[in-house]
């Protein structure tokens, strides 16, 4: 795929939370994390050179610190105020995220023409 252009819409970022005056993770070895985003929370704790225990929730996942399934979650964040509300902290910014314009290597070999006069509009 290429990504030609970011849209600006949906700006926020994907961070590590836990619940207020909780214990931290960057001396840890080994930590329980909630998370829609096993892939990239498993290579950024592999990173740090901590194993990460993934357990994949959808939903409500601030709940999943307060119900003890684990130590700190990994989610998108826009204001903050959903982890506020569940008394949740944002711990470390991983990645800032956007929505992006993607293409097909295929569609633009064909269309390449049409696909740039579309990009050229928004740039």
């Amino acid at each position: 795929l290429y990504s030609p252009m970011d849209l600006k819409i949906g700006r926020c970022r994907l961070s590590i939370a836990g619940l207020k005056n909780c214990r931290k993770y960057q001396n840890e070895s080994h930590v329980r994390v909630a998370t829609k985003y096993v892939n990239l929370t498993k290579s950024h704790f592999a990173q740090k050179a901590t194993q990460a225990e993934c357990i994949k929730l959808n939903g409500s996942i601030e709940l999943a610190p307060k119900l003890g399934i684990c130590d700190f979650i990994i989610d998108l964040v826009s204001t903050g105020e959903t982890l506020k509300a569940n008394n949740m902290e944002e711990l470390e910014v991983i990645m800032q995220v956007s929505s992006r314009l993607i293409i097909n290597k295929q569609s633009y070999k064909t269309m390449k023409k049409d696909i740039n006069n579309i990009v050229g509009v928004f740039n």
